[in-house]
């Protein structure tokens, strides 16, 4: 995918065309043992079931599956893939306090066309030998993924990069994340204010508010992730490319009447 002694790009810019930030690049797996890998692959899956389940009950389901692991652990393990069950909302990203929440405005909105809402949010991506998180930007009209990113952490960098290249390209009246600290911070909220931008942000415990990402984040685990192991960052950007681009122009949806996220989008 990326060619370290390409003759003309440079290593940073064939890691912009991939949507790869740039310290995914240079990232090597943290070495974690066998059973703490299970055991967050058994919460991924069954999160991404039933994304209301807390870590009481995620720990009750591990206790039977043969898994001898209290509800101590499973907090970390929780914290370790960026889940936190918000009844029934899954939250993969942490409030700060000290940014400003903006109301939720999609109440009773009706969605008639492209660029009206765009929404985000991050997911949990399994490696082989270690994990990812996945953030994209989908079109609510259209469900077209308008852009994504991997990054290896959950800091604000990889969500802001997403943003920036999407607005590169195209511009919406309403963007609709949750309260996470990476959608709340003043660069993030800043670049959306720029551009006129009205900020919508999901009530805690809503489990509707970002309804189509949701849907987007079990269709990619169901449909690409979960079906073969990853070892290296460059697969799953491999993966993920060859998806969104079957996701977006070759994957009828039935809520779309059966066309395509691009036919809807570009129409």
């Amino acid at each position: 995918m990326i060619e370290p002694a390409h003759p003309f790009l440079s290593i940073e810019r064939q890691c912009d065309l991939l949507n790869l930030s740039h310290s995914s690049y240079y990232y090597t797996p943290q070495v974690v043992d066998e059973l703490t890998l299970t055991l967050l692959r058994l919460i991924d899956e069954e999160y991404t079931r039933h994304p209301f389940i807390g870590t009481r009950r995620m720990t009750n389901y591990m206790n039977r599956l043969g898994y001898a692991v209290n509800r101590k652990r499973m907090q970390r393990l929780y914290q370790v893939a960026g889940i936190e069950a918000v009844y029934p909302k899954p939250k993969t990203t942490r409030s700060s306090p000290e940014n400003r929440i903006y109301p939720y405005l999609l109440h009773h909105v009706d969605i008639t066309h492209n660029n009206q809402v765009w929404s985000t949010d991050i997911t949990y991506i399994r490696l082989k030998t270690g994990y990812l998180y996945l953030v994209a930007i989908i079109d609510w009209f259209s469900r077209y993924v308008l852009d994504w990113q991997l990054s290896t952490n959950l800091e604000a960098d990889f969500c802001i990069e997403t943003l920036e290249r999407t607005l590169k390209k195209n511009t919406c009246e309403i963007f609709n994340s949750d309260q996470g600290s990476q959608f709340t911070s003043i660069d993030f909220t800043g670049c959306l204010l720029s551009h006129e931008i009205k900020i919508s942000m999901d009530g805690r415990g809503r489990a509707l508010d970002n309804i189509f990402v949701e849907r987007l984040w079990r269709s990619v685990k169901y449909e690409c992730i979960y079906l073969q192991d990853f070892y290296a960052v460059k697969e799953v950007t491999r993966a993920l490319s060859n998806y969104f681009d079957y996701y977006n122009y070759r994957r009828p949806h039935q809520s779309l009447n059966y066309k395509t996220p691009a036919e809807i989008y570009f129409s």
